[in-house]
């Protein structure tokens, strides 16, 4: 499967963004999907992840209390609703996506296997 993110930007400290990661053919095959984020200089990071149905989600402890990321079924964009964000959000974003028939959400980058081209989210102070 080929994921696109998009939605990013140049913001100031406390705007808000919405990614959207779309799929090719705009459906999503794989039950778990994703938000990293890559840091200038640091490693790629999780942000948040979700099941097929969108009924459950998991988040980075950074994540919890400003971040929400959404579905509404397979047929849909995963979107990250970005709130409240500081400048220690910027980086480049990536979904991503893990094989068939996994269902356990992760946060190790390693055990997704599709990765779309990320979007750049900067913001300033």
């Amino acid at each position: 499967v080929q994921l696109q993110a998009s939605g990013g930007g140049s913001v100031q400290t406390g705007d808000s963004l919405r990614l959207s990661c779309a799929a090719s053919g705009g459906t999503f095959s794989n039950p778990v999907v994703g938000w990293f984020r890559q840091a200038p200089g640091k490693g790629r990071e999780f942000v948040a992840a979700i099941s097929l149905s969108g009924g459950s989600a998991k988040y980075a402890a950074f994540a919890t209390d400003r971040f929400t990321i959404s579905r509404d079924n397979a047929n849909n964009p995963v979107y990250l609703q970005m709130n409240s964000l500081k400048p220690e959000d910027t980086g480049v974003y990536y979904c991503a996506a893990r094989p068939r028939g996994i269902t356990v959400l992760s946060d190790a980058p390693r055990l997704y296997l599709y990765w779309g081209r990320g979007t750049l989210v900067t913001v300033s102070s």
